[in-house]
C-alpha cells in the first residue's frame, strides 16, 4: 500500500461518491427507497395541515352536520395510514439495501487488503486492520440509516414547512426559514470544528486498543514463557485509559453541542408561535390555523432536534470510513501490469539479470547489479551469515516486492509482466514456521490445490510423513488445527506445509529454513519429505544447518548481498580457506570437514 493513498481534498465529496457507488449497485431498490422515503415525509408534513383543518371544521361547523368534521377527520387518518405504510416500506427496503451494501464493502476491503504487500501487512497490526474494516462497514450502515430515517427527512419536512410559511404567511415564513439556516450553519460548524477532532483522537485510539488485544492473544504463548500477563495488562490499561480520556472528551463536546442546540431550537419555537398569536390577533390566522401552528411546531422542533443529533452522527461516521476508504482509494506497491498475462511455468528456469534492490528506508541496497541463472530442475542450496541477502532472494522470486532496476524472469518470462496470482502459483513455499488456518488438517492440507478429492490429500500426507500423527488423531483428515496451528508441534506443522506442496504440485519449490528449529527425529522425516518434494523441480533450499544441503546440486554462498562462492559441496569444501568451509567449521568441527573432504 503506498505511504500516501490517493484522496480527494474533499473528505465529504469522497465520502459521497463511495456510499452513492454502493447504493447504486442495487439501482432498483434505491430508486424504491427514494421514492418511498419522500413520499412517507410529505404524508407527515401534510398531517398537522389536516388536524389544523379538523379544527376549522369543528369551530365552525353545526352539531347537527357533522359531515365536514368527519371528512375531515377521514382525510386526517388517511394521510397518518399513508404515512405508517410508506414508512414501513422504507424499512423494508433499506434492510435489503444495507445488507447487500455491506457485504459488498466488506468483500471489496478485504480483498484490497489481502492484495496489500508483505511490507504493509509485516508493518500492520492485523486486529487493527480488521476493526477498521468491521468498522467501516458498521459505519456505511449507520450512515445510511441515519440519512433514510432522519437527515433527508427532516431537510424535506424543514423545506416543505418553509415553503407552506412563505406561501401562507410571508413574513412568518421568511423569519422561520432565517432561524432555521443560521440553527444548521451552527449544528454543521460546531460539528465539523468543535465535535470532529474529539471523534478522531477517539477513533485513532479505539484501532490502538483492538491492536494490542489481537497482538497479546495471538502472541499468547510467549506471554505464558515470560510470565507477562500483569505487563499485558497493564500495557491495555494505558491504552484504553487513553482511548477512555479521548472517548468522554468526544462525549463532553457532543454534549455541549446538544445544549447550543436546544437553546437554538428555543428560540425557533418563540418565533414561529409569537408571530402566529400575532398573526390570529390581526385576524390572518384562523383557530385551525394556529392548531396547526402548534402541531407544526412539533413537528418541525423534532426534525430539527434530529437534524442536530444525526449531523453529529454523519461526521462521526465519516471519520470512521476514513479507513475503509484508504483501503479502496491506495494503490498497492506491488501491483500486477495492465492486462498483465498470466505465467507459463516451464520447467522452472530462474535468472536474475543485474538485479538492484533495496528496502524501503533502507540506506544502501540488498543487491547490486546482482546476476544469477538457476537451470530448470536444479537444487541449489544458499548458506550465508544472517542479513546476507537469502531470504530477500526467495522474497523476490516471488515478487513480494518490486525491483528498483533489473529483471527477474522465470522460464524467459519477466516475472514483472505477469499476474502476481499465476507467478506464486508457480512457486512452492515451506517457511521456516509455517502458517495453518484454524481449520480441518484436509484444508489445510489442499490449500495449494482448492477442489483435492480425500485420496490426494491423504497421498501428500503420506508423501510428507505425516499420514502417522494424523491416524492418532480422534477426527482424523477434520482434526482443527487451532489458530496459527497451535494444536500441533512444529514438525508436524512442518510435515502439514510439506504436503501442502506436494499436493500443490508446484514446479519451482522454495525450503525456507525449513528444518533449522526441529528436533533429530523431526528433522529425519521431513527430509526424506524434501527428498520426495524436491524431485524433478527447481528447488531452493535456504538453510542455516549445512547438514541439510550437502546433496543439493549446487550451493550458493552469500555475503553482503553478492554470491561469493557457487559450486557442490564437494568443490566448496575443496577451498579450506573459503567461506563455505569456515561456516561448516563453525558448525561441525575441523576434524569431521577433514573426515567429509576425505569421503
Amino acid at each position: 500500500m503506498s505511504s500516501k493513498p490517493g484522496k480527494s481534498n474533499n473528505k465529504y465529496t469522497r465520502v459521497l461518491r463511495f456510499v452513492t457507488h454502493y447504493w447504486l449497485l442495487s439501482p432498483g431498490l434505491f430508486g424504491a427507497l427514494v421514492a418511498m422515503r419522500i413520499s412517507s415525509t410529505l404524508f407527515d408534513v401534510m398531517v398537522p395541515i389536516a388536524s389544523g383543518r379538523l379544527v376549522d371544521a369543528i369551530a365552525s361547523g353545526q352539531r347537527d352536520d357533522s359531515m365536514p368534521a368527519i371528512r375531515a377527520l377521514a382525510f386526517l387518518l388517511g394521510l397518518v395510514a399513508m404515512f405508517q405504510i410508506t414508512r414501513s416500506a422504507v424499512t423494508f427496503l433499506l434492510n435489503r439495501l444495507s445488507a447487500r451494501a455491506i457485504t459488498a464493502i466488506g468483500r471489496d476491503a478485504f480483498g484490497k487488503v489481502q492484495r496489500f504487500s508483505a511490507d504493509w501487512h509485516a508493518n500492520s497490526f492485523a486486529g487493527a486492520t480488521v476493526r477498521k474494516i468491521t468498522r467501516g462497514m458498521s459505519s456505511f450502515d449507520t450512515f445510511t440509516d441515519t440519512l433514510a430515517f432522519n437527515l433527508v427527512p427532516a431537510l424535506i419536512v424543514v423545506i416543505g414547512v418553509t415553503a407552506t410559511f412563505i406561501w401562507r404567511w410571508p413574513i412568518l415564513g421568511a423569519l422561520v426559514g432565517l432561524c432555521i439556516v443560521l440553527f444548521i450553519a451552527a449544528t454543521v460548524a460546531l460539528s465539523i470544528f468543535y465535535v470532529s477532532p474529539a471523534n478522531r483522537k477517539a477513533r485513532e485510539w479505539d484501532s490502538k486498543m483492538s491492536g494490542v488485544i489481537a497482538d497479546s492473544i495471538s502472541g499468547n504463548a510467549t506471554v505464558k514463557t515470560f510470565a507477562a500477563e500483569d505487563r499485558e495488562d497493564t500495557l491495555f490499561a494505558d491504552v484504553s485509559d487513553n482511548w477512555g480520556r479521548a472517548s468522554v472528551v468526544s462525549w463532553d463536546r457532543a454534549g455541549v453541542t446538544g445544549l447550543a442546540q436546544n437553546g437554538m431550537l428555543l428560540v425557533v419555537q418563540a418565533v414561529m408561535l409569537g408571530v402566529g398569536i400575532i398573526l390570529w390577533s390581526r385576524q390572518q390566522a384562523t383557530p385551525g390555523d394556529i392548531a396547526s401552528l402548534i402541531a407544526t411546531q412539533f413537528l418541525l422542533s423534532g426534525y430539527l432536534r434530529d437534524i442536530a443529533q444525526q449531523v453529529r452522527q454523519i461526521q462521526r461516521t465519516i471519520n470512521d470510513m476514513d479507513d475503509v476508504l484508504e483501503f479502496r482509494e491506495a494503490e498497492p506497491d506491488v501491483a500486477d501490469a495492465p492486462r498483465a498475462p498470466a505465467l507459463r511455468a516451464g520447467r522452472g528456469r530462474i535468472e536474475f539479470d543485474h538485479v538492484t534492490f533495496r528496502y524501503r528506508g533502507g540506506r544502501k541496497p540488498v543487491f547490486d547489479d546482482f546476476s544469477v541463472v538457476i537451470p530448470a530442475g536444479q537444487r541449489v542450496g544458499l548458506v550465508g551469515a544472517s542479513g546476507a541477502g537469502k531470504s530477500s532472494f526467495v522474497k523476490l522470486i516471488q515478487r513480494l516486492y518490486d525491483l528498483d532496476s533489473g529483471v527477474i524472469t522465470i522460464d524467459g518470462q519477466d516475472i514483472s509482466k505477469v499476474t502476481q496470482q499465476s507467478l506464486r502459483q508457480a512457486v512452492g513455499l515451506v517457511p521456516q514456521d509455517p502458517i495453518l488456518f484454524h481449520r480441518s488438517l484436509a484444508d489445510n492440507i489442499a490449500y495449494g490445490k482448492p477442489g483435492a478429492d480425500t485420496d490426494d490429500i491423504a497421498a501428500a500426507a503420506r508423501l510428507a510423513h505425516a499420514a502417522d500423527f494424523i491416524a492418532g488423531l480422534s477426527k482424523g483428515y477434520e482434526t482443527l488445527v487451532g489458530e496459527r496451528g497451535i494444536k500441533l508441534s512444529g514438525g508436524e506443522r512442518q510435515r502439514v506445509a510439506i504436503a501442502r506442496a506436494i499436493l500443490a504440485d508446484a514446479p519451482i519449490l522454495i525450503l525456507d529454513e525449513a528444518t533449522s528449529s526441529l528436533d533429530s527425529l523431526s528433522e529425519r522425516f521431513i527430509r526424506s519429505a524434501i527428498d520426495q518434494l524436491s524431485q524433478n523441480r527447481t528447488t531452493i533450499v535456504v538453510a542455516h544447518r549445512l547438514s541439510t544441503i550437502q546433496k543439493l546440486d549446487r550451493i550458493l554462498v552469500f555475503a553482503d548481498g553478492k554470491i561469493v562462492e557457487d559450486g557442490s559441496h564437494t568443490e566448496l569444501l575443496a577451498r579450506p580457506d573459503g567461506f563455505y568451509a569456515r561456516l561448516l567449521e563453525a558448525q561441525i568441527g575441523t576434524g569431521e570437514i577433514a573426515a567429509a573432504a576425505a569421503e
